[in-house]
């Protein structure tokens, strides 16, 4: 499988506003034939992305659109560091999609493991049998991880689950996490990296000597779509063509 379009820019504000034009067309060619869903992600790079959607595309039918998110810290979802409140605060609040049609992670139960299967069950109630979204978001780690996939983390080795709950390396350490096998059948998939620190886990995630799981970004690769890197000079991108 290729490891991807790999798009480098100047800065993060072009990053955004090239990939935010890119997921809106998707978006929209996806709400026209009847609906479009979508993965969050967290982390500060989506912060530009969600900002260039709400103010530059802000005529997408919105309400063909539904919200869902590709991790969450197990925190209460006003708290800080919740990557559902920074999607409110950055892009929900500034458009009008319909209440019903934002998906956050449940973070209320006692036990993780009951709120990652009554998660997976919300997916399958819009998904059916296969989780295919038309675009999922995600950003990489220092250390290579995506979404809540760490290096070492059980979830890699996931086959059958759809969500699971995992363990990160650093607070808070409970987290929600989509599983390989999902972020794998998107139609889309849409790595975004800014910043000096991301230049050795982008250089393992791009390597030619293909995926490993020492970087859990280079294990994301789609069954039958699309992957793109959106990359800023300072990750060190390089471009190629897949």
């Amino acid at each position: 499988m290729s490891e991807g379009d790999v798009r480098v820019f100047a800065s993060p504000e072009e990053l955004s506003a090239a990939a935010a034009a890119e997921i809106a067309a998707a978006l929209r060619r996806a709400a026209e034939a009847g609906r479009a869903t979508i993965a969050l992600s967290g982390g500060g790079t989506p912060r530009g992305l969600h900002r260039r959607l709400a103010e530059s595309h802000s005529d997408l039918p919105w309400e063909r659109v539904h919200v869902f998110w590709g991790d969450e810290r197990y925190v209460p979802r006003d708290a800080p560091d919740s990557n559902y409140r920074m999607a409110r605060e950055t892009l929900l609040e500034h458009i009008a999609i319909p209440p019903d049609n934002v998906h956050p992670m449940p973070t209320g139960a006692s036990d993780p493991d009951e709120a990652a299967r009554a998660y997976e069950e919300e997916l399958r109630s819009v998904f059916g049998d296969t989780p295919a979204f038309d675009v999922i978001l995600l950003g990489m780690g220092d250390d290579g991880h995506t979404a809540s996939l760490f290096p070492g983390s059980p979830a890699l080795e996931e086959t059958a689950r759809w969500v699971v709950p995992a363990e990160a390396p650093a607070e808070p350490r409970r987290r929600l996490t989509l599983t390989p096998p999902v972020l794998c059948a998107a139609e889309a998939i849409h790595f975004l990296v800014a910043g000096a620190s991301k230049r050795a886990a982008l250089a393992c995630a791009l390597s030619p000597d293909g995926p490993a799981p020492t970087c859990p970004a280079s294990l994301v690769r789609p069954l039958a779509g699309t992957l793109t890197w959106w990359v800023d000079e300072a990750a060190g991108g390089r471009s190629t063509k897949a």
